[in-house]
């Protein structure tokens, strides 16, 4: 039986809002559009935590941060060099795919270890040594060897994508290749993008973008200034968008030229959401401090398509990227058997592609978590709980869809409130792993260098330093920019 290629394409920082696929009028994305309606929409995805490294992580492991470890993003290479492998040891989706004949591909952004090393299972690597940085001579490992790009990333990622499905076509080979750009990440200077991409913009208005008052936990800044520099930002980040969009279209040609589309799943999704000027501020889930879980920050898009197969399909199931392992498996029928004594939170929903599963049932709800902050939300609700001691927010989403009215202490959703903490806190319980428990770590939003928890060991003072970068929500609704370390009778023992 031959086997199905797949292309799996993950944006970085890509809200679900932003994309014309999702009703967003700004945006210059026909491609992508393209897919949604040859393919199938999911109109309720979500991220597993809104900040780079642990979303991805959990997208290609299965399991949760508090499962697999990496926490918040990785400054990894802050003395120059990647150092750990934060996943060794845990399996990912592509061992299972290797293991079962496919060749496997990386053209991108890994930001989850160790980027010189080209990691087991794949044949092919091609990594951005960072999490992000400049669309014009960045750091790239290819073929373990660093080099700088003078030509654009974006399109430097496609054509080594490219690269590899000609070569395994010509072999015969079945693939699998994580196409994985970093945009529409920052920056997003006038000298970041093609001139010719930022024209198309030169007219727009940017109203998706909302223009509202400071949020009052805003920490990071991406400009600062009057109507005319938010408009040069805006035209960067939706030009970064477009550019991807663009490139996006040379893969589908290629495949079909190749005439192995109707043979290839491609997966289009984004590692978090991104707020820019939602809620007041720029920026994701460590946009705010405390570190925050809007929707705009953890609700993605995800569209599948393969051929004319799903052909117009809009699915308004809620589901999570810790599914998306379990899923792409049982979609190309195959076991996974390399860690069947692991408690993974997700499932497959092949029912749904399949249409099997016709009624969407209310009952169902995702979580998400970023160190002490762990969300639960339905369709109907969304309750946020914080580590130590708050503070805590609900919404009632029928009827505040921007989550602007916290009504965590109303006394009409008492009871809701009651029971969406008590599933939370059961659920958790469940799947965390107690050595590298997020809810008990000091994970602020900036940046983790060196194994979690337990795992780290506690040798180094500094893995108990919050970054001097990091900004502190005092008990008076105050924000300080501090250092803070842990005390020893803090420490996990």
């Amino acid at each position: 039986m031959k086997k199905t290629n797949v292309v799996f394409i993950v944006a970085d920082d890509l809200g679900y809002w932003a994309l014309s696929s999702y009703g967003n009028k700004d945006a210059i994305t026909p491609n992508i559009e393209k897919l949604s309606k040859e393919g199938m929409l999911f109109e309720n995805f979500f991220c597993v935590s809104p900040i780079c490294s642990p979303a991805r992580a959990s997208i290609f492991t299965g399991r949760i941060p508090s499962q697999h470890g990496i926490l918040d993003w990785l400054n990894e290479w802050q003395n120059g060099a990647t150092t750990e492998e934060y996943l060794k040891g845990q399996s990912t989706f592509v061992d299972a795919l290797y293991k079962n004949g496919y060749s496997c591909g990386l053209s991108g952004k890994w930001h989850m270890g160790s980027s010189d090393k080209v990691h087991e299972s794949f044949s092919f690597w091609y990594c951005h040594q960072k999490g992000g940085g400049p669309y014009y001579n960045a750091p790239v490992y290819k073929n373990k060897e660093l080099i700088y790009e003078k030509e654009y990333i974006t399109d430097r990622i496609t054509e080594e994508g490219i690269n590899f499905i000609e070569e395994n076509v010509k072999k015969e080979n079945p693939f699998f290749l994580a196409l994985s750009y970093t945009a529409p990440h920052s920056p997003w200077g006038k000298n970041q993008h093609p001139e010719e991409i930022l024209k198309l913009y030169e007219n727009c208005n940017f109203e998706s973008c909302p223009i509202e008052e400071d949020h009052p936990w805003k920490i990071y800044e991406t400009f600062s200034g009057d109507l005319e520099q938010r408009k040069e930002v805006l035209k960067g980040y939706f030009a970064s968008l477009t550019s991807m969009d663009k490139n996006i279209g040379k893969v589908i040609e290629r495949l079909k030229k190749l005439n192995i589309y109707d043979d290839t799943l491609i997966i289009f999704t984004s590692d978090n959401g991104m707020n820019m000027g939602h809620h007041g501020f720029y920026g994701k889930g460590n946009g705010t401090s405390p570190l925050n879980m809007y929707d705009t920050s953890v609700k993605i898009p995800f569209i599948l398509v393969q051929g004319e197969k799903y052909k117009g399909k809009k699915i308004e199931n809620m589901l999570s990227h810790y599914d998306v392992r379990h899923t792409l498996l049982d979609y190309l029928n195959i076991k996974d058997e390399l860690e069947e004594d692991v408690k993974f939170p997700g499932k497959s929903f092949k029912n749904i592609l399949l249409g099997e599963n016709k009624k969407d049932d209310e009952s169902i709800v995702v979580y998400d978590e970023y160190g002490g902050v762990r969300m639960i939300r339905s369709k109907k609700y969304k309750y946020i709980h914080r580590y130590p001691d708050g503070p805590h927010e609900f919404y009632d989403l029928l009827k505040d869809r921007d989550e602007k009215n916290n009504l965590i202490d109303s006394e009409d959703y008492k009871n809701i409130i009651d029971q969406m903490r008590k599933k939370l806190m059961s659920w958790f319980n469940d799947h965390v792993n107690k050595d590298i428990d997020g809810a008990i770590l000091p994970i602020y939003g900036g940046g983790q260098s060196g194994l979690a928890g337990k795992w780290g060991g506690y040798k180094d003072k500094e893995n108990f330093k919050r970054y001097e970068s990091d900004y502190i929500f005092t008990g008076d609704k105050k924000l300080e920019k501090r250092t803070i370390e842990i005390s020893e009778k803090d420490k996990i023992q």
